[in-house]
């Protein structure tokens, strides 16, 4: 691991003033380490001496700032269930720098739960510890199963309480990000009613996430940059929803400042796997009307793309004749959403029983499989799982004697391709996921007892959650009858 200074920028924070304040972490009492990602600390070229050190702790805490870093709050607004708010921003975050990874590939460095900050708005700008395990542990188990998502890098325990439903030890975490900027940083962006500050902002998100895009005129045939922009946005959101739909992950609040335009998962706060199959699934305790259940993930993602949209609209035209032009290219691309994502979905679900999507049977199959798990109230993961056993023995035993199953996987083997083998199915259908309970158990035992022993076999497990093994079975188990947790909470 190298022990120079991380090559660091700072392009967006000297892109426009008005974008982000300058701030720095509060210092905390106590820092003491929870957990840090080596493996990612190399490759981001993070110094060997910050990595499960005492001064490590301390800059990862915020009580020291490195000379590489310049730390600061960005602006953003967004729409919350539904709700536009002008102002938002980083209330419990700050960026310290953008670092050049070994690849050449430009990242965020932030500190959560660092806090106050100008956009805080009264908060404490803190995080208690369960959020930070939480949120490192889900969005790593994501990174390994090939989820495009925010990192997490290390977490440190401040040594100070924090209040929310009761006094909770406190926690930073350091999260790694492609980019921090969302649909909702657009909307502020828009909102200061300065074209050319939009076209700057506009052309640095296509430099930085779809170079592309910017040789958009060099084709006669091909779009203007901006909306080529929209569409690069759009696909990458229906790639990423379709994934989130294929795990069985349910996002929890899909507010607008939670969607990134780079196409990652962020924001891990009442998040959580599905178990039985039931697609009005809701887990945020805040979410009361169901706006995030799993099911309108993807009508909720087109919802938050048709607000990306509405902010490059003075983009698309240069004068008031244009106007409707521009609102018809951006309607039609907004539109699009619906056949990028249902290409998407029924590439990852019809993969998840060994067929493709021309098969004549295969989406018919996946349908009718999920009926059968809902009906039944079948654990979602483990009965994909169970498809890649040679032998149905414990895809029956999830049924409980029950063989409504049967007819199913006869149809099924009778449409498999040539050379198929179910063992494949192990390579797409993961053995762990990330589960409520078991995550709850974890910041149970660090908040009660001041031990880390669940959350480092539970993250050491999730590092390779395709690989099934013998002494790690109970983490593959569904909640139990009172074990069942079924309201998350976002820790602000």
């Amino acid at each position: 691991m190298p022990n120079n200074t991380p090559q660091t920028e700072y392009s967006y924070t000297q892109l426009d003033p008005r974008l982000s304040a300058s701030c720095e972490p509060t210092p905390v009492q106590q820092p003491q380490w929870l957990a840090v990602n080596t493996e990612l600390a190399e490759y981001l070229g993070i110094p060997e001496a910050l990595c499960g050190t005492e001064q490590g702790a301390q800059v990862f805490a915020g009580n020291e700032v490195p000379d590489w870093a310049q730390p600061a709050a960005l602006g953003y607004a967004g729409h919350q269930f539904a709700n536009y708010v002008p102002q938002l921003g980083d209330g419990r975050a700050v960026l310290l720098a953008e670092v050049i990874a070994s690849d050449g590939q430009r990242y965020d460095l932030q500190l959560k739960g660092s806090g106050r900050t100008p956009f805080s708005r009264g908060g404490d700008g803190r995080s208690p510890i369960g959020p930070v395990l939480r949120e490192y542990l889900v969005s790593e188990a994501m990174h390994r199963l090939g989820v495009p998502t925010t990192r997490a890098l290390a977490a440190v325990a401040t040594g100070e309480l924090v209040q929310r439903q009761q006094a909770e030890p406190g926690a930073i975490l350091t999260r790694v990000a492609s980019s921090h900027l969302r649909v909702g940083t657009a909307q502020y962006v828009l909102a200061f009613k300065d074209r050319a500050l939009l076209q700057r902002f506009a052309d640095y998100v296509i430099e930085r996430h779809y170079p592309d895009c910017a040789n958009a005129n060099s084709d006669a045939n091909a779009k203007q940059p901006y909306l080529a922009l929209l569409e690069a946005v759009i696909e990458r959101q229906a790639q990423l929803v379709a994934k989130w739909m294929s795990l069985g992950f349910i996002h929890g609040v899909m507010n607008t400042d939670n969607m990134t335009l780079s196409g990652e998962t962020i924001d891990y706060g009442p998040c959580a796997f599905m178990e039985a199959y039931d697609p009005a699934t809701v887990f945020s305790s805040i979410d009361r009307r169901g706006r995030y259940m799993y099911q309108n993930q993807p009508p909720i993602a087109m919802w938050n793309l048709a607000r990306f949209a509405e902010t490059l609209l003075p983009l698309l035209h240069d004068n008031d004749e244009d106007a409707d032009t521009a609102i018809k290219l951006a309607t039609a691309a907004v539109e699009s959403f619906e056949a990028r994502y249902q290409k998407h979905y029924w590439l990852a679900m019809t993969a998840k029983i060994g067929l493709t999507p021309e098969h004549q049977s295969a989406q018919i199959l996946v349908q009718d499989f999920l009926d059968l798990l809902e009906q039944h109230s079948i654990d979602f993961t483990l009965a994909f799982r169970y498809l890649s056993d040679a032998e149905p023995t414990r895809l029956a035993a999830l049924f409980k004697q029950d063989d409504a199953w049967r007819p199913w996987y006869q149809r099924w083997q009778a449409a498999w391709p040539e050379g198929f083998s179910p063992s494949q199915l192990a390579q797409v259908n993961p053995a762990y996921i990330p589960r409520n309970h078991r995550v709850q158990e974890v910041i149970d035992e660090a908040v009660n007892e001041g031990s880390l022993s669940k959350f480092n076999r539970l993250n050491q497990v999730l590092r390779e959650p395709f690989v099934e093994r013998e002494e790690n079975a109970d983490l593959m188990l569904p909640a139990a009858t009172g074990e069942q947790v079924t309201r998350t909470f976002c820790g602000t």
